[in-house]
């Protein structure tokens, strides 16, 4: 079969379509063609090294899987040949690490393209009871840019940032993939959402998405927007997807008490803040990484309830994975970005 492989952490170049040998699936498996592969910021940084390094090498990204199943192995019931189908966007491989949760915690939680060969490739094999039938109705190109952000951007604003109908939420870099689902999670959850974006056409897309207050962080404090927004109290919830020089600021956007919520490092890996900040106002700083597959679940939900849809920017031909690559590493994207591993 075809898969986009890399042999040598690096740049977007060490993607190479290639050929290797088609999975088989085992006891509790399912092979899985896939119709379309999501590439998010994940991916990236696995391919850089910024993840770990401690992968063998040639390996196969992508989480975000979209197919339908096309064999299934022994003891496997519930899935048929044919069927559409997702995977969850993480997940324990011990069996005795199933009753942790959130799953993420678990010792033995991986994901698609990260512990195991992932979806850039024509044929992907996954566990059966984290196979889940798709029911979303979407084309497979708009359902496989849902796994990754959709559950991890649930875990990050219902479950770690405890949203709730009428919060004030500040959502950074809202014209992400992740930033722009984090915006819907939170306006399904009843919320009001401002956040941060840095040209028109990404103010078009945020606007589109729900935002209710639009800043533009290269013109005006983040932090006195957000203040003067919510008359002077401070959001009760920050998404921070940036990371870097941005904590700070997301930090000072908070209210008393309030929580902030580190979810990437788009920005940098490492910060400088003041910790009298988080002290004097009992504010909260938090990490969110990875999700449970319940997460994943409940985002389907609000997805066929119509309150969350998806974002396409472009679809490629798998042989161009190097160059989704690109676009993702020099912020060009608007929303998520899919591989076809069956296109020409």
């Amino acid at each position: 079969m075809k898969a986009a492989v890399f042999r040598a952490f690096g740049p977007p170049e060490v993607l190479r379509l290639d050929e290797v040998p088609e999975p088989r699936p085992g006891e509790g498996q399912v092979l899985i063609k896939v119709l379309a592969a999501g590439v998010n910021r994940l991916d990236h940084y696995i391919r850089e090294g910024a993840i770990t390094t401690d992968l063998p090498l040639p390996h196969v990204l992508g989480s975000d899987i979209a197919g339908e199943v096309a064999e299934v192995g022994p003891s496997v019931s519930g899935l048929s040949v044919g069927e559409r189908v997702l995977v969850a966007p993480g997940f324990p491989t011990d069996e005795a690490d199933l009753y942790i949760h959130p799953a993420s915690l678990a010792p033995s939680f991986t994901l698609p393209g990260l512990g195991r060969w992932g979806g850039y490739a024509q044929y992907v094999e996954a566990p059966a009871r984290f196979v889940i039938s798709d029911p979303t109705g979407l084309p497979p190109e708009e359902a496989a840019t849902l796994p990754v952000v959709l559950a991890t951007s649930v875990r990050a604003v219902k479950e770690v940032g405890q949203v709730a109908r009428g919060d004030h939420v500040l959502v950074q870099a809202g014209a992400s993939g992740s930033g722009g689902m984090q915006i819907q999670v939170a306006k399904a959850l009843g919320a009001k959402v401002a956040t941060t974006v840095r040209n028109k056409a990404k103010r078009d897309l945020a606007q589109s998405l729900g935002a209710d207050l639009i800043i533009d962080p290269a013109a005006t404090d983040v932090a006195e927007s957000v203040l003067e927004w919510t008359g002077g109290r401070g959001a009760d919830v920050v998404i921070d997807n940036l990371g870097g020089d941005v904590l700070a600021g997301s930090i000072a956007s908070a209210k008393a008490g309030g929580a902030i919520v580190a979810y990437g490092f788009a920005a940098g890996a490492e910060v400088r803040f003041d910790v009298r900040d988080l002290f004097f106002k009992q504010r909260r700083l938090l990490g969110s990484m990875a999700a449970d597959p319940s997460d994943f679940r409940w985002g389907l939900e609000q997805v066929q309830a119509g309150r969350i849809r998806p974002v396409l920017d472009r679809v490629l031909p798998l042989a161009d994975a190097a160059e989704a690559h690109r676009l993702i590493a020099e912020n060009q994207v608007r929303g998520n970005l899919v591989l076809l591993p069956w296109a020409a």
